[in-house]
């Protein structure tokens, strides 16, 4: 029997206002649910096997259920479906201690909502009340739809598929003997890379295996069946055992089904009581045999199989999200709360173990709740080359400074898909060796190395980022043209660090080798685009895109880049050898104002280049030197920190944790790129001089990257694009008229 909440006449514990109905306390309850099975001052359950703990991880999952479908039907949006077939794995995870849970499925969030304000970490935003969690639910400071570490005990960001297993591999890599769960959809198994990653990441790190992938095998994706819905459950184990995973644990609610029903993938809760505590039971202790596997050196994979939705409003893709009409009064969502509905001691109960698991709520003992320490680097060894003298590759002054990073924090970690050596930073391997069970001298190998280099982007940058958001310092190096596909993870934590709760180191990316240099390679190493990518985040507010002008200029954005906190720094730079520009002083100061002025001649009339990139200061230096005889006044400024460069007005700086409201103001803005004329130069995308653009009155136009192609040198492709002092010329003369 279920009872509405206004009808109810018994004692309602305070948290529970808001809850629409509660059920009938069960049978069981006096004496399963006499006391709490994770006694007071206790971390998790005595056993997995006892009839008292399968009966209150039962209990917790219709909770669960219960919470997520009506905190969802509250707004008549969110995504009840996934979760809900989780929801066993996730109470037993909770019941055994384990609070460092992840996922990389976005979709799940109301789900780990429910599960935060269960164990108490959703009092730190004031949500006290089941009332509270659905007036805040899907509300601007409140629970956003999609999982962020804004949320009090929720780890790490969970948006797009495919990102989850960076999380928990960083996280299990700092922090050795504590588990970190992650649960993943069977739509998410091959999106992008989960599998790929983790078998690099085992083959470096044999021995961090205290991470826990737990498929939620359900059969559906988002609208339609799932692709690996059609497998035997042989062919699943066959696929993780193939992939390298030592223990695969898979329990199927099909073998406790009594209720007939038809498919491969059934809804446990349609079972008879006894069947859901046998079910329940079988999920409780193959949680536990997963955990104490994968904590004990086995690569470990623990699967839950069951139809999409089971428990709530409806089932398979039907279940993945509401729509208007599923309001509270909808007919399918009433009596799915009714059919979930527990009693309110029942609440009680589940509320005090979940509270008391682990140690206290996840706001507390979760390991992201606390900031890492980190070792004191002190002053790194900074070089100043002398202006006008020998040129100098930049990158490889900026690599001897990674280097002594990585000599004085043994957790420092480069990771680069390409290779170091082809991007001038052959140093930073000699220093700190590549991650490889192979030791070999020769290409700079050890087990014990700092070097972590999978064949792909998305898993240098998951790792390096991944770690940076858990509190550690990193570097991913790229190609400019590949680190596209590392991208879409970076911004996940990038846009996360900006709502962080904490301070933690800024993820940092050295880009190489740029367009400009790769004519030889033709357009497949020519996409200059990313930085179109990084132009448009710099209106973000925590997001900084450094173009150094040279060898000391690098060394000073690194050094810069070191020091702060929660934001997203990419350097980009020439493995060319290229003429030193700037002192170490005046490349302080372009990083403080956003450029700095490299010549200045006098003229009849002032044409200023505005020039982003170092490569690209070649042909407008060349082209000055002609304009300057012909009696044109020339100002030639190296654009370093463009972000600095917007009004304030333009950027979110002041919604971002560990805010930076530095930006150049207007005298100063004019002294460097006022004049008669304003030429902005870029060996990438044009949308880097938005700022300069959008601040100058004077006559403007903008060169740019158009598109790839081969050719033999850099000129011949600057050539290409019309980056020529020619073109620089004419485009002067023009505008000056």
């Amino acid at each position: 029997m279920t009872i509405a909440a206004q009808d109810f006449t018994g004692t309602i514990p305070d948290f529970c206002q808001g809850i629409q109905y509660f059920g009938e306390e069960l049978p069981q309850f006096a004496t399963l649910g006499k006391t709490p099975v994770i006694a007071e001052g206790h971390k998790a359950i005595a056993s997995s096997q006892d009839p008292n703990a399968v009966f209150q991880t039962l209990l917790a999952a219709d909770a669960l259920r219960y919470l997520t479908l009506q905190v969802c039907a509250s707004k008549a949006s969110g995504h009840p479906g996934g979760f809900a077939s989780s929801v066993e794995a996730y109470a037993a995870l909770f019941m055994l201690g384990y609070k460092n849970v992840l996922t990389e499925v976005g979709h799940h969030a109301p789900g780990f909502y429910s599960g935060m304000f269960l164990d108490k970490s959703l009092e730190a935003m004031d949500i006290c009340t089941v009332a509270n969690l659905r007036d805040r639910f899907r509300e601007k400071h409140g629970l956003l739809g999609h999982l962020s570490g804004f949320i009090p005990g929720i780890l790490a960001p969970a948006g797009p598929l495919g990102q989850g297993q960076h999380f928990a591999m960083a996280a299990a890599l700092l922090h050795p003997g504590q588990l970190f769960p992650f649960t993943m959809g069977d739509g998410g198994m091959g999106e992008p890379y989960p599998m790929s990653a983790i078998a690099h990441f085992h083959t470096a790190y044999p021995k961090a295996t205290n991470f826990l992938p737990v498929l939620v095998w359900n059969g559906f994706s988002q609208e339609h069946h799932s692709m690996v819905s059609t497998k035997t459950n042989q062919q699943m184990l066959d696929y993780w055992y193939g992939n390298g995973f030592e223990e695969v644990i898979l329990i199927n609610a099909k073998d406790f089904d009594d209720q007939n029903q038809t498919g491969a993938y059934v809804d446990s809760t349609a079972f008879s009581f006894e069947q859901r505590l046998a079910f329940t039971k079988a999920v409780l202790e193959g949680v536990n045999k997963a955990a104490e596997s994968a904590l004990n050196g086995k690569l470990t994979v623990f699967i839950i199989k069951q139809l999409k939705g089971a428990g709530v409003h409806a089932l398979g893709a039907k279940s993945h999200n509401l729509y208007a009409h599923h309001t509270l009064d909808n007919t399918d969502i009433v009596n799915a709360l009714k059919r979930r509905a527990i009693a309110p001691a029942a609440w009680e109960l589940v509320r005090t173990n979940f509270a008391r698991a682990g140690g206290g709520s996840a706001s507390q003992v979760a390991v992201t709740e606390s900031v890492l320490p980190l070792v004191d680097l002190g002053t790194l060894p900074i070089e100043e080359f002398a202006i006008a003298g020998e040129p100098k590759v930049a990158t490889t002054a900026m690599g001897n400074l990674v280097a002594k990073v990585g000599e004085l924090d043994k957790r420092f970690i480069v990771t680069n898909a390409d290779g170091n050596e082809a991007s001038g930073i052959a140093n930073i391997n000699k220093a700190l060796k590549i991650i490889h069970p192979t030791e070999d001298s020769l290409y700079f190998q050890s087990p014990n190395g700092q070097v972590y280099e999978p064949l792909s982007e998305d898993a240098c940058a998951g790792l390096a980022a991944g770690l940076a958001l858990m509190g550690s310092r990193t570097l991913w190096c790229s190609y400019e043209s590949f680190a596209i596909n590392g991208l879409p993870i970076w911004q996940t934590v990038t846009q996360a660090m900006a709502e962080l709760r904490r301070p933690t180191p800024s993820t940092i990316c050295l880009f190489t080798a740029g367009a400009l240099e790769q004519g030889r390679n033709g357009w497949t190493h020519q996409r200059p685009e990313i930085e179109a990518y990084f132009a448009a985040m710099m209106r973000n507010g925590n997001i900084f895109p450094l173009f150094p002008t040279d060898a000391n200029s690098i060394q000073v954005a690194y050094e810069y880049a070191l020091t702060t906190k929660n934001k997203g720094i990419t350097i980009t730079a020439s493995k060319s050898p290229l003429p030193i520009r700037t002192t170490i002083a005046q490349a302080r100061q372009a990083l403080t104002d956003g450029a700095i002025t490299l010549l200045e001649m006098t003229g009849e009339k002032m044409v200023t280049f505005a020039v982003i990139g170092d490569m690209t200061l070649i042909p407008v230096f060349k082209a000055a030197e002609a304009l300057s005889t012909s009696g044109v006044g020339v100002r030639i400024v190296s654009v370093v920190n463009p972000r600095r460069l917007y009004r304030p007005t333009d950027v979110a700086w002041q919604t971002c944790s560990e805010p930076d409201g530095n930006f150049l103001d207007d005298p100063k803005f004019n002294a460097m790129f006022g004049g008669d004329a304003l030429i902005g130069v870029v060996g990438g995308a044009s949308g880097l001089l938005e700022p300069i653009m959008l601040r100058s009155n004077c006559p403007r136009d903008t060169f740019a990257w158009q598109r790839g192609e081969t050719t033999a040198t850099a000129p011949e492709l600057m050539a290409f694009n019309n980056l020529t002092s020619e073109s620089l010329m004419a485009k002067a003369t023009s505008l000056l008229g």
